[in-house]
């Protein structure tokens, strides 16, 4: 039997299921007036902003196919996994999670603390505004560095992230292999570079390690979508993150040389934190992930919105193909070797900064 409703108050209303998961979990009271929000930019899940008597929380859903355009399913179980990467960070780093209030594995979805943008901006919002700050870079790189150490070695983690079915559906095919079938001639990289990471099995890895899902919070980065979550290879964690500088680094005129900065002294600080493997082999796995990924946001199943002309996602085709072919051994060979390529282009020099709502999708 359903629990007693929310009344809700004009404006957009979710169905049953969700607004019963309050009462249920005592997040709301019978006939407590419930405004209910949809946030926009996800392509994994629906995400709710619940404005209650009080207190504002988000509800996050998880869906089974995603809202891009290529036919692209996942399972929904991947919300409990999410759900269990995100305990375990609040246990390390507390600053570094929202603030978890209930959660329903068999309805596949939780509920969390809502942060306001005024204090926790989104830092794919910033950079895509030319504020870029080296500082948030170094926080992002030491607070990854740091959760990958704590998890590494693990044999409980090990067992309860054996996610390999949800990370192959979300990451593995999406971006790699379905990047070798639109490249035939780097196949056998591409495809080589998806069996290396499917076989490495360090530490607990979030697998959306993107501006997009980073908040600049008060006191430290705060960390969200975390259904890719897997025990595997780190060195994909920390080439998400560092790809989507220098992507950005192709349309927000005028901040180059602070996004090329960025890139370096995250995996900087970053790599102060590798203590559960010789460093030089976490780089050259993550050097060799990293055009590999650069080259799937523009010809994998979710490509970024952004790079909106041709001669930009050339470029993006140009230089990781280079890269793909002739890898470098350091994440920062590859991107002094973007930042070389980018000043010696003559054809991107007059790309516009984007705007707020044009970021990549969420996937």
């Amino acid at each position: 039997m359903s629990a007693p409703s929310t009344r809700s108050v004009p404006g957009p209303v979710p169905d049953t299921a969700l607004t019963d998961f309050l009462i249920t979990h005592q997040l709301a009271e019978p006939g407590d007036a419930a405004r209910w929000t949809p946030l926009a930019g996800g392509v994994s899940s629906d995400l709710w902003r619940v404005d209650l008597p009080g207190r504002s929380l988000c509800v996050k859903r998880a869906l089974a196919k995603l809202k891009v355009a290529a036919d692209w399913q996942a399972p929904v179980s991947r919300n409990a996994f999410e759900w269990a990467w995100m305990r375990f960070a609040a246990r390390h780093r507390p600053d570094s999670v929202p603030e978890l209030l209930a959660h329903d594995p068999t309805a596949g979805l939780f509920a969390m603390a809502y942060l306001p943008p005024e204090r926790y901006p989104m830092w794919k919002a910033q950079l895509l505004h030319g504020e870029v700050r080296t500082a948030t870079a170094a926080a992002v790189g030491e607070l990854l560095g740091s959760l990958h150490a704590a998890a590494a070695g693990d044999s409980f983690l090990a067992s309860e992230f054996a996610t390999d079915g949800n990370f192959h559906a979300l990451r593995i095919e999406p971006y790699l292999l379905a990047t070798a079938a639109a490249h035939p001639a780097l196949a056998h990289v591409l495809e080589g570079l998806a069996d290396r990471t499917v076989r490495t099995r360090l530490t607990l890895v979030h697998g959306d390690v993107s501006p997009k899902n980073i908040l600049v919070g008060p006191s430290a980065p705060v960390l969200l979508d975390a259904e890719c979550a897997w025990y595997g290879d780190p060195a994909f964690d920390l080439a998400f993150c560092v790809s989507h500088l220098l992507l950005k680094s192709l349309v927000v005129r005028g901040r180059r040389a602070e996004l090329t900065t960025s890139a370096h002294v995250l995996a900087g600080e970053y790599a102060r934190c590798v203590d559960w493997e010789p460093q030089p082999a976490l780089e050259a796995r993550a050097a060799s992930l990293l055009p590999a990924l650069l080259l799937a946001r523009v010809d994998g199943k979710s490509p970024v919105e952004y790079l909106t002309e041709e001669r930009q996602r050339l470029f993006v085709r140009t230089v990781a193909t280079a890269l793909l072919r002739a890898p470098a051994p350091t994440v920062a060979d590859v991107v002094d070797a973007w930042a070389a390529a980018l000043s010696a282009s003559t054809g991107l020099g007059t790309s516009r900064a984007a705007g707020p709502d044009r970021g990549e999708t969420r996937a």
